[in-house]
């Protein structure tokens, strides 16, 4: 079975956000599914998809402070600054963790460890909804 479809996730702040319940629910699809992968495609350039802690809100903090720390914005060798002083740098972190995600499914729910959830990586200050291409493949 393949199955594909476009889904958009609210608009958030800039930050790292959990998302694996909010995703789960736009696929409803995945819990027919006894064995098989969930790619996830983020169709953005501004904004990230990873996974990590799901448990501890401080991690996600953590994670904003040291990316925002790591490529900070309003620097005199960015030339790409069209559209404000944090564009360049969500570019970046962007392109830092990445845009799509191989995720297993198991007997109808995401294979993920105990500890593991779907960020969002919002690195604009209003980014807007985002869009996601998710594609199932199993039986």
């Amino acid at each position: 079975m393949w199955l594909q479809n476009e889904v958009s996730l609210r608009a958030r702040e800039r930050g790292f956000h959990l998302v694996t319940e909010e995703l789960v629910s736009l696929v409803p699809e995945i819990s027919s599914v006894k064995i098989g992968i969930l790619n996830i495609l983020l169709k953005h350039t501004s904004a990230s998809i990873t996974l990590n802690e799901n448990a501890d809100p401080s991690v996600r903090d953590d994670f904003d402070s040291f990316f925002n720390r790591l490529v900070p914005e309003n620097q005199p060798y960015y030339t790409h600054i069209y559209e404000g002083s944090d564009d360049l740098p969500a570019h970046i972190k962007s392109s830092l963790l990445g845009n799509s995600l191989s995720i297993p499914i198991t007997d109808g729910r995401l294979n993920l460890g105990t500890w593991q959830g779907v960020y969002l990586c919002e690195h604009r200050n209003h980014g807007g909804k985002r869009t996601l291409v998710v594609t199932i493949n199993g039986e």
